[in-house]
């Protein structure tokens, strides 16, 4: 009783309903997505055993991510959050049910493979135009349902709801794939999005807070000015961009599940979902002990063991092998599968902490009218190390092989924290409480 008590005075943002809807919202609809991307990433391996064809999933999502997001931020701060939100959650749900066609086996009889494929890529790219605006939407919205004091719990929470949805979807998909292949688990996939929709419709409209229109460019021009003359933000932003851009193995983990460790489509999804569970292991930790003390340079010592880590994993089948120890749930665990498993865990549980000090900064250090606009430039860096990580992965497993790219992407994570570390001084001084209390 003693414990739920303090939990909950520790956690005052979960005392207001509409964040709790937002909570389940932001939870459906991450599941889904990576459910989704999961399921879809497997399929395009097993059609084309192609590693450059994962890399080009990643270029077809951030070329619409990007280019979406120089106009997103300027109309999320001039429309309704919620209205915004349920259009974007309708287009995901029409996008599902246009893959379920896709896995449908009557109609590939008259397409290709290689049609098939470019289908793909274009529901891709549809994917990518809507996460341009839902990203900061959801953004915009969090910050106005729970009062400023408490955003860094908010964050918090906000993170370990996406953090759950990211351990559930790829850890459902591979068991969806295994159970009833690629056309029930896209169903499935369609069904969570429903239910993301129901939560967002019990959700209150919230009023505009930017009412006066200005020209799309100079809006746009506002906000990447702010972004680029805000040191905190910037060095955050980049941090994590070019980290994540070197340092992220996931999208060869198909690669890995099924040519180096041998462990097929359900070890492809504890592998999927490892990262996530390490965040939320990590988010749960930190809803009882807040980042207080020196989160700068936390975030910087996270993010180089995020680069020790890859650089583990990519080694993982050299060091362990792919011989089986014994058998859970259908595949065999080897000492190879172990180690890798272990790497991808603790290099989510180095990321949480990173996704905590981040979504913090920006929701303290963006003032209300700008807070679609600064989304918007941060979902262009997260696009840009996501899925640009991923094509980039993918061109250098081709070009020097799968794990030399996966180890040399881990130790150029590590140079980039050596950079951050000496040209962003402010960022070591950041002290989260204290700015709590400031009034932008």
């Amino acid at each position: 009783m003693r414990v739920a008590t303090s939990f909950l005075v520790k956690n005052k943002a979960l005392h207001y309903p509409q964040f709790r809807n937002y909570l389940l919202l932001r939870f459906a609809i991450i599941m889904a997505l990576n459910m989704q991307a999961t399921i879809v990433s497997y399929y395009v391996y097993k059609l084309t055993h192609d590693k450059l064809a994962l890399g080009m999933l990643g270029l077809w999502e951030v070329i619409p991510a990007i280019g979406f997001s120089l106009f997103s931020g300027h109309f999320v701060d001039l429309r309704e959050k919620k209205t915004l939100l349920v259009q974007c959650t309708v287009g995901y749900l029409l996008l599902s049910l246009f893959f379920v066609l896709l896995a449908w086996p009557h109609m590939q009889v008259g397409l290709s493979s290689r049609s098939v494929l470019w289908l793909i890529y274009g529901g891709i790219f549809a994917g990518g135009a809507l996460r341009a605006f839902l990203s900061p939407a959801s953004f915009a919205l969090m910050g106005m349902l729970v009062p400023r004091e408490l955003y860094p719990n908010a964050t918090t929470w906000s993170s370990t709801s996406w953090q759950i949805g990211a351990v559930i979807g790829p850890l459902l998909g591979g068991f969806m794939i295994a159970i009833g292949g690629f056309q029930f688990s896209l169903v499935s996939v369609a069904v969570i999005e429903a239910i993301s929709l129901v939560a967002l419709l019990r959700i209150p409209k919230q009023q505009i807070l930017k009412k006066e229109k200005e020209p799309v460019m100079k809006s746009l021009g506002e906000g990447i000015k702010f972004v680029f003359s805000t040191q905190i933000i910037l060095a955050a932003l980049s941090l994590d961009m070019f980290a994540v851009l070197f340092g992220g193995a996931v999208a060869l983990l198909p690669v890995y599940a099924d040519d180096i460790l041998k462990v097929g489509e359900v070890g492809y999804g504890w592998m999927r979902a490892a990262p996530g569970i390490g965040s939320v292991i990590t988010l749960f930790i930190l809803s009882f002990i807040p980042l207080k003390k020196k989160p700068g340079i936390k975030l910087l010592l996270c993010i180089a063991g995020f680069g020790v880590t890859t650089i583990i994993f990519g080694y993982c089948g050299a060091i362990g092998g792919s011989a089986s120890l014994f058998s859970i749930a259908g595949f065999g665990i080897s000492w190879g599968f172990i180690i890798a498993f272990a790497m991808l865990l603790a290099g989510g549980m180095f990321d949480a902490v990173s996704v905590v000090i981040r979504g913090t900064i920006l929701q303290l250090y963006t003032p209300d009218a700008m807070r679609g606009r600064v989304a918007a430039v941060n979902t262009m860096f997260i696009s840009s190390s996501n899925e640009l990580g991923a094509m980039e992965s993918g061109i250098t497993a081709r070009w020097m092989g799968t794990v030399p790219a996966v180890v040399v992407g881990g130790c150029l994570t590590l140079v980039v924290v050596g950079v951050t570390w000496l040209a962003a001084p402010m960022l070591r001084k950041l002290n989260i409480e204290a700015d709590t209390r400031k009034k932008l």
